[in-house]
């Protein structure tokens, strides 16, 4: 059966998920989180076969491939987490009487089904099933052919304990081969939206070669810039753990922006304040700023917070940016004129992340200006339909001036 087939399945039971109570669907991601922890060994082995195949890959792309009882304990905690979670299907965003017994509801819905292809965390597929199922969605999984032992012991513990719990049959679906990509991409008649998480190339071919909706970010060039009024025991702390907290992730700081005053001050201090080495590169050309994903971090005085804020609008990938500051005239207009999804004052870009802004997990973060905008998780996980209700009303009554409309608003 080709993957234009199991796309179709998947489609035909997203409709049924779509509808299926909160209950069931709190039930299934309880059973899915239980079964996650009962089959723990059955899925380290098959990470550990994994790694070995593995071996010669780099360092931060192992750790971003490491399943390991940590990772476990924090899917898991993803998973209850978002049981609590209000359910995002079925929320009346407003009611309007148009006139005397009709009423117009716009209420939110799942989106359909949902593609997403991923890079080597198998913990990004768990996150994103679980995800679907809350919010009533179905899901066809594209993982890393480096992780494909991992996500083919996860995919089956989520679908059995699914199936198990009510869920219906094809709610979910694995692609595991780099052909079927080029397949589901085409498969627009199915598959409502495509969420590629990958390389600034592997992003770009996606959205340039399927009519499906894409949302995603390209690559996270994210920025730490210490303004001449920082306290800089609070930045030293901030920027190496925007470095170093987890290398390999898209929201790791990959330039330091230093106002001139302070610069050389803080690249005294920086060497001796990570237990990990990392290389300060100073910026020599354009080609310095990009994404590292690697003990690797850039950097590069500045005049002022403007000329910072120029900086990472033109060379920032408008993912997460950070200023460290006491100057609150200075956090503030730099947080107004900052073009990215995420912008923080004295804090760490690695707080980018959906489970951190309390939303459960997320599917992946988005750079776009239209919404979902940053980390998304349930919330962007659903669209809306209007529910009219009547008595027999026709357009023809009103147009005729038989009837008026009278709106008001019921919520």
């Amino acid at each position: 059966m080709g993957y234009r087939e199991t796309a179709k399945q998947v489609k035909e039971a997203s409709i049924a998920l779509g509808a299926l109570p909160e209950q069931i669907r709190n039930r299934a991601l309880e059973a899915i989180a239980d079964a996650l922890t009962a089959e723990r060994e059955k899925i380290f082995e098959a990470n550990r076969l994994d790694l070995e195949e593995g071996k010669d890959l780099p360092g931060p792309i192992l750790g971003r491939l490491k399943f390991d009882q940590h990772k476990l304990e924090d899917v898991v905690a993803g998973i209850r987490g978002m049981i609590r979670l209000e359910d995002p299907v079925g929320k009346v965003l407003f009611s309007r009487e148009l006139d005397r017994d009709l009423i117009l509801t716009r209420v939110t819905c799942p989106i359909g089904v949902i593609g997403v292809i991923f890079e080597s965390r198998p913990d990004a597929l768990v996150q994103i099933s679980s995800l679907c199922v809350k919010s009533g969605n179905g899901s066809i999984l594209k993982g890393g052919s480096e992780a494909k032992h991992t996500n083919r012991a996860l995919f089956d513990t989520i679908y059995r304990a699914g199936l198990a719990a009510g869920l219906p049959e094809h709610f979910a679906a694995i692609i595991e081969d780099r052909a079927g990509i080029g397949e589901i991409i085409q498969c627009s008649e199915s598959i409502d939206l495509l969420i590629p998480r990958g390389s600034n190339a592997f992003v770009r071919y996606i959205m340039d070669h399927s009519d499906i909706p894409v949302m995603g970010h390209a690559a996270g060039i994210c920025h730490v810039y210490v303004d001449k009024d920082a306290d800089l025991d609070k930045a030293i702390p901030i920027i190496v753990d925007a470095k170093t907290q987890y290398v390999a992730a898209c929201n790791a700081a990959e330039t330091l922006l230093l106002h001139q005053d302070i610069a050389e001050e803080v690249m005294r201090r920086l060497p001796d304040a990570s237990k990990i080495p990392v290389e300060y590169i100073p910026a020599s050309s354009e080609e310095d700023y990009c994404e590292y994903l690697d003990y690797k971090m850039t950097y590069k005085a500045v005049a002022d917070v403007d000329e910072a804020i120029a900086h990472i609008n033109r060379y920032g990938s408008h993912h997460t940016d950070s200023i460290v500051t006491e100057n609150e005239a200075a956090a503030e207009h730099f947080m107004d004129l900052v073009d990215s999804a995420g912008v923080y004052w004295n804090a760490s870009t690695r707080f980018a992340d959906g489970f951190r802004y309390g939303f459960g997990a997320e599917v992946g973060i988005s750079t776009g200006k239209m919404p979902p905008r940053g980390p998304v998780g349930l919330d962007g996980l659903v669209t809306y339909k209007y529910k009219l209700r009547g008595k027999g009303h026709i357009v023809g009554d009103y147009a005729s001036g038989q009837k008026s409309f009278h709106f008001r608003e019921l919520r």
